[in-house]
């Protein structure tokens, strides 16, 4: 099981069916949630979220909107980059968690997940970071560790940060030293370089070239 899971909480317990719209009115008001899992006989069948339940009658029981719920969760199985995704693509700050037997754990917040991201390699080792971009049907993971390795780094990490239907632009963290022959090496495999690097001799060298003749041109 992954580390992610020592952050599914239950310090709130979920609303259930049978509880007034006034119940889960408080939460969000004293709370910053976007959505609260509710609960029927132990199951869970979806969210409310913040907007829907601030409509209702408070004294109705919230099992009365349900068609209403949002139905996303994650599984405790997930790596964080799912749920990071789940967070996304529902925004919202809080994501219920079932196991493989649909059993209610608990929920994410978001906060959290964002602290584990902080205590990743990723943005905790010192390196450098590296944005390139290729078609999206010539790119390959495989190939970019390859040509980080055969300088001599270690790859950190790396995600699609950006897609179309032509091009795909990658993000990349490197292990500090040898950026430069790194960036060479990309353009060599056709990757365009997106991020600006002191340790990039090549523009460098054209940036010399242009002072050079805005110079003669000058004379």
């Amino acid at each position: 099981m992954n580390e992610i899971t020592n952050y599914i909480t239950q310090e709130i317990d979920a609303l259930n069916v049978n509880d007034t719209a006034e119940k889960a009115q408080d939460i969000f008001l004293n709370l910053p949630f976007t959505h609260f899992p509710v609960l029927e006989d132990g199951v869970y069948i979806g969210c409310t979220n913040s907007e829907d339940a601030d409509l209702l009658d408070p004294k109705k029981k919230i099992g009365e909107s349900r068609f209403n719920f949002d139905r996303f969760f994650v599984r405790n199985s997930m790596n964080w980059l799912d749920v990071l995704e789940v967070f996304a693509k529902n925004e919202t700050n809080i994501v219920p968690v079932l196991d493989e037997k649909n059993t209610y754990l608990g929920y994410y917040e978001m906060e959290d997940i964002i602290r584990f991201f902080h205590e990743t390699p990723f943005l905790r080792e010192d390196g450098g970071v590296v944005v390139v971009e290729k078609g999206i049907r010539d790119y390959s993971m495989g190939e970019i560790a390859q040509i980080i390795e055969s300088n001599n780094s270690k790859l950190l990490g790396a995600f699609i940060s950006y897609s179309d239907i032509n091009k795909v632009q990658i993000t990349v963290k490197i292990s500090l030293g040898g950026m430069n022959e790194i960036i060479q090496t990309f353009r060599r495999y056709n990757y365009e370089i997106i991020s600006e690097h002191q340790e990039d001799a090549y523009l460098n060298n054209l940036r010399d070239r242009s002072d050079y003749l805005d110079k003669y041109l000058n004379i």
